[in-house]
């Protein structure tokens, strides 16, 4: 039987059921991810390996009249995702679908205004893969073939024609991405994440938008702690306010 827990996120606005003790652990990178996702009324956004629905449902807490789409190849996620629906009481806005990404197809021309993803950022072979196949999967050690650029791919295929693109990486990751969106996306932005003032940046957020062709900006980016620890006000506003980015 599934271990389950259940967790709150956006100072208790959203609540999730995940895996009590294996794979997937829903964290920061949901929340901000959610938070840099530039949707608004009416749109249609697609969450790329979404897992348990962390990031789709914080997005719409922020922005509740969309309708979101979740595309999830683990059925213990996509099962405890589906369950998360009640939970908060999104059934109007939500859908998830188990599918690979790769093999995940509408009919007709694309129809996503948004598309937004975290993907598993260990790479196979450079690390020891945990026993367990979900844990492994959620890192990234397993399913070799499933690279950055399959996700960067499969966001192009299903997103509009100036729709937006955003994923949540690691900062050494970041050459990878923009050489993977080629020119396929412009009008980037590069948004670090600081873990604190002076710090290396550990996480970055890009967005960009399919067919446009003006130049990448790299902002200021998000400060996370304060020297105590603490979260600094701007963070806050995110994690518990659900501010955008």
């Amino acid at each position: 039987m599934v271990k389950t827990e259940e967790i709150s996120i956006l100072d208790k606005k959203v609540r999730l059921y995940q895996l009590a003790d294996r794979g997937f652990r829903t964290s920061l990178d949901s929340v901000v991810l959610a938070a840099a996702c530039p949707a608004k009324l009416g749109d249609k956004v697609l969450d790329m390996g979404c897992g348990v629905g962390g990031a789709s449902f914080c997005l719409l807490h922020r922005v509740p009249n969309i309708h979101l789409t979740g595309v999830e190849w683990e059925k213990a996620y996509y099962d405890l995702a589906i369950q998360n629906i009640a939970l908060n009481n999104a059934c109007d806005g939500a859908e998830f679908i188990h599918s690979d990404i790769r093999d995940y197809k509408i009919e007709g021309k694309p129809i996503y205004n948004h598309v937004m993803v975290n993907p598993p950022y260990g790479e196979a072979g450079k690390h020891i893969p945990s026993p367990d196949p979900i844990k492994a999967s959620a890192l990234g050690h397993q399913d070799e073939d499933l690279s950055l650029e399959d996700w960067i791919l499969a966001g192009y295929r299903l997103l509009k024609s100036g729709g937006s693109f955003t994923i949540i990486y690691p900062t050494a990751g970041t050459d990878k991405i923009i050489r993977a969106m080629g020119k396929k996306f412009g009008a980037i932005e590069i948004i670090p994440l600081w873990p604190r003032d002076g710090a290396d940046s550990k996480r970055v957020i890009i967005r960009a938008i399919k067919g446009r062709h003006t130049p990448c900006v790299i902002h200021s980016g998000l400060i996370l702690h304060n020297e105590d620890g603490s979260y600094t006000s701007e963070a806050e506003k995110i994690l518990r306010g659900a501010g955008a980015i």
